[in-house]
């Protein structure tokens, strides 16, 4: 048995074909189709694998994300497609791939690492936490909003460089190119909707579907809250059935707008994050308080302890795991009555950190 390793070039088919096996059996299509930025060779380094003679065993990719908010830019290892075959289960190889993603993403100075999972206990036992916050909207009926002249399509064939357009106007997004984004947009099961102005322009888009991921829910949007609200009235009339639509936390316009209708709202975490590199993501979170004007902020690593706090208002936090949930939500400081009134007001500048991982880039 060797590795973990990242594959050789000329084992790439090898890998696919067994993640196909074992996690797209059932799909007409490759794994890498859903996956085109993960599995691709400009990723091959952050693919890890055990095999054992030319069979792989276990498998476990990690892709860099940076993420731009407007208090921290933030590098990211989204960890993902971790799989081992059920003959080789119970002898800890998809530990030893997950510690081999973490030690690259430290390498690659990524500030934390986050997957999508069911299996807590298993991903706590290596520092992972739920944490983070997502709210979805089930609409359940139509509804009726002034479209404003829109035109709406479904047709998939949309210029990626419009849809590009509208993503990069997102507070909250990670670096993409064009290139990428058309990419995405031949993801296998993705359904595209879209509201054009008077003048031919993109004015909204919705991403629905990714594959076997994300089904049902429109996971991806852009454009102004008129014109998205629009184009879900849209969507809601032309399927005839509920619809669901993912959001951050900061999306507060288009929240304040969806809950006027008759929609069901759930609140839920973004995923399984980790520290990676404390002391990095803590310099960028003392920069962005001082941007705000709060210099005596405190974020102090100690060897069995986190100090946290403004001033001589301080916290002693004993776990890492708190401490995620604190920098990332969705912790309620006043619920907590951590801090005194006026420290609440200044953490609430920069804290919970605004961490929005859009549909396609999850893995």
């Amino acid at each position: 048995m060797e590795g973990p390793r990242s594959p050789q070039e000329n084992e790439l088919p090898l890998v696919l074909d067994f993640l196909n096996k074992k996690l797209r059996n059932e799909a007409a299509w490759s794994i890498a189709a859903e996956y085109p930025t993960a599995f691709s060779s400009n990723n091959l380094h952050n693919m890890h694998i055990i095999a054992d003679e030319g069979a792989v065993l276990s498998h476990a990719v990690m892709k860099p994300l940076i993420i731009k908010s407007p208090h921290v830019i933030f590098k990211v290892g989204a960890i993902g497609s971790v799989v081992t075959d059920e003959a080789y289960r119970g002898q800890g190889l998809s530990t030893q791939l997950i510690e081999n993603c973490l030690k690259s993403a430290t390498e690659q100075s990524c500030d934390i690492a986050i997957l999508w999972t069911d299996l807590f206990d298993f991903y706590r036992r290596m520092g992972f936490e739920l944490a983070g916050s997502e709210i979805s909207f089930v609409i359940e009926e139509n509804f009726e909003v002034a479209n404003s002249n829109l035109r709406f399509s479904n047709d998939t064939k949309v210029a990626p460089d419009a849809i590009y357009r509208l993503y990069s106007a997102h507070t909250v997004n990670s670096v993409r190119t064009v290139e990428e984004t058309r990419k995405f947009l031949a993801i296998p099961q993705t359904k595209v909707y879209t509201a054009w102005d008077a003048n031919g322009q993109l004015a909204a888009y919705a991403i629905e579907g990714k594959g076997v991921d994300l089904g049902g829910y429109i996971h991806e949007w852009g454009g102004s809250v008129s014109k998205l609200m629009a184009l879900l009235s849209y969507i809601r009339a032309q399927k005839n059935e509920p619809i669901t639509v993912i959001c951050p936390r900061h999306a507060q316009n288009l929240i304040q707008a969806l809950q006027k209708y008759e929609v069901t709202m759930n609140q839920g975490f973004l995923g399984m994050i980790k520290l990676v590199n404390f002391d990095q993501l803590s310099t960028k979170i003392k920069r962005a308080f001082r941007a705000e004007g709060v210099a005596d902020i405190v974020l102090e690593k100690h060897p069995d302890h986190f100090l946290f706090g403004i001033g001589q208002d301080l916290f002693t936090i004993n776990n890492e795991t708190d401490m995620v949930r604190l920098l990332f939500g969705p912790v309620d400081y006043r619920a907590l009555s951590m801090f005194k009134e006026e420290t609440i007001q200044k953490l609430e500048k920069v804290l919970p950190l605004n961490l929005w991982i859009w549909g396609w880039d999850s893995i």
